[in-house]
């Protein structure tokens, strides 16, 4: 009974913190637009605390070996299984207020099926440096990551991780085969329901874009992946829930639509996160890795939203 308690007390206290915040961003949206604007903007830049505490707890197994890489000013915790150099590798890259080691249950498989696996903790994230963190910095961090490594046999990305890997695709670095597991497809989007979810008014949308804008010096308009995806030449699998609360199943449907040569698996009741571990997407995703056709072919048309690619 006493764990039942203290359950309903989080969740009253969540809900009275959460309250408070909304009103006092709808309060502050209108006498002090300025001011509210940019705690708004760096809330959204900034990961849970969770982040470092999972990671710190995470056991890895003895094969696994630890470094480190310097990625624009930060210092990345990276994890290592096998030789990258000698075999065909995959990279595995964590969703926001997540970390690398979250993917340990894929790495046995992996290793199993002869490839080296490297993952990493993304700026602000686990036990790499920095405190803000946002898309431009996952797919700087992907780049790199990739770049130590050279061509990737394999990657896999889930939510903001998913997006940055597939902006970071290039001549720079690029993976053979992708698997995306609910990934957003449009920062304005994301921005949009991140301010509805705080309470901060639509009037200043435009100052919170440009605010993002300022930090990266990049326009998270720049950044929807209809605009990158159409050329494309490798095979991708989309993995996208229905029941996704964070990421609507649409932007994941956005991706195979754009993307030539990608499919879509569309799953029922396993939400954002628990997309990753089921069994049988797990199944469905070593399947796919092994060249056979796994989700829909989705087709672009003048009919559904930004038209034809």
């Amino acid at each position: 009974m006493n764990a039942v308690v203290r359950k309903k007390s989080t969740i009253v206290r969540k809900s009275i913190a959460l309250t408070a915040l909304r009103a006092g961003f709808a309060l502050g949206g209108r006498l002090a637009p300025r001011s509210t604007v940019n705690r708004a903007a760096r809330l959204f830049a900034t990961p849970f605390a969770g982040s470092r505490s999972r990671a710190r707890a995470a056991q890895a197994d003895a094969d696994m070996r630890p470094g480190e890489l310097r990625v624009d000013g930060e210092t990345l915790a990276t994890y290592t299984w096998g030789d990258p150099a000698a075999q065909p590798y995959a990279l595995l890259v964590h969703g926001w207020s997540s970390y690398g080691l979250r993917f340990l249950p894929w790495v046995t498989r992996l290793r199993e099926r002869g490839y080296a696996v490297v993952t990493f903790d993304q700026p602000g994230h686990g036990r790499s440096t920095g405190r803000l963190s946002s898309l431009p910095e996952f797919v700087d961090a992907v780049r790199a990551v990739g770049g130590r490594h050279g061509r990737a046999a394999l990657a896999f990305g889930h939510s903001l991780g998913g997006a940055a890997l597939a902006l970071a695709q290039g001549e720079a670095w690029r993976a053979e085969r992708l698997a995306l597991f609910a990934p957003p497809a449009d920062m304005i989007a994301a921005a949009q329901r991140f301010m509805r979810f705080v309470g901060l008014g639509p009037h200043l949308r435009e100052p919170f874009i440009d605010w993002l804008k300022r930090r990266t010096g990049v326009d998270p308009r720049d950044l929807q992946v209809h605009r990158h995806v159409p050329v494309f030449g490798q095979p991708g699998l989309i993995v996208h829930d229905i029941d996704d609360a964070e990421v609507p199943w649409e932007e994941g449907e956005r991706y195979a639509r754009y993307w030539p040569h990608a499919r879509l698996l569309t799953t029922r009741g396993l939400g954002h996160n628990r997309v990753v571990d089921d069994p049988v997407v797990v199944d469905a995703v070593l399947r796919f890795l092994d060249g056979e056709a796994v989700g829909e072919r989705v087709v672009s048309t003048p009919e559904l939203p930004f038209g034809v690619a």
